[in-house]
């Protein structure tokens, strides 16, 4: 059977695993349990200088990603399954039920651009899926490809130690996540909330969720009005 593998198109494959080789994911990758190629575009380069990029037709500042070098790399892995994703500002943002959904596919192949860009015919012959981490400028994909594809490769069975975790988590249920608290239960003269210490299960859950609400309401209220709505439509069709 094979496993969960992200293809990534850079100019800088030294660049991973990088974070991606510690921690959870790292472990799963040593385990086997996801895979990751690093292919670097300067290799599909039709010059002796491995010349990736090219002025703007139109002029203008910077320099573009060349669509015939992109096409040279994107076709060494064409017989990969799953989409085929651009990293871009101008993406459909990045949330946690789009990592769900591709953590659940085969993998993806991800095109880190730098530069300006990469020229747009290329993206509308293969169709990418544009995909953008938030509403800021990277100097380039391969930080938001690794927030990708660490995003989506703690979803996969067994990489996670606690399965619950990932219920009860920002996002997972359209609410921010609630307060943790730990030991010790008196630091600096804060009180752990006395609910947390009651052993009282269900007033414990209650509690939480109250807070996640809380949370989401005075920090994001654009998740909280689709919570909302969500809550409303259970109601009228249970």
């Amino acid at each position: 059977m094979s496993v969960w593998t992200a293809r990534v198109l850079t100019i800088f494959p030294d660049m991973f695993p990088g974070p991606l080789g510690h921690s959870l994911a790292g472990r799963a990758l040593d385990e086997g349990r996801w895979g990751l190629q690093a292919i670097d575009i300067r290799n599909f380069a039709i010059d002796a200088h491995r010349t990736v990029d090219d002025s703007p037709f139109g002029g203008g500042p910077g320099m573009v990603m060349r669509a015939d070098v992109l096409e040279n790399a994107l076709d060494s892995v064409a017989e990969a399954p799953g989409p085929v994703i651009y990293l871009t500002p101008r993406g459909k943002p990045f949330d946690q039920a789009t990592a769900a959904s591709l953590a659940e596919g085969p993998g993806a192949t991800l095109l880190c651009g730098r530069f300006e860009g990469i020229d747009e015919r290329l993206i509308e012959e293969y169709r990418f899926q544009e995909i953008s981490v938030g509403d800021f400028v990277l100097s380039g994909g391969e930080p938001a490809a690794i927030a990708l594809i660490d995003a989506c490769v703690r979803l996969l069975p067994g990489v996670m130690g606690a399965a619950d975790s990932l219920v009860e988590e920002s996002f997972a249920q359209g609410l921010l996540e609630y307060p943790q608290y730990t030991r010790p239960a008196l630091w600096r003269g804060r009180n752990t909330p006395e609910i947390l210490l009651s052993g009282h299960h269900e007033k414990i859950r209650a509690w939480r969720l109250a807070q996640a609400e809380r949370i989401t309401r005075e920090r994001r209220p654009d998740l909280w009005d689709r919570y909302v709505e969500r809550a409303k439509q259970t109601r009228t069709n249970p």
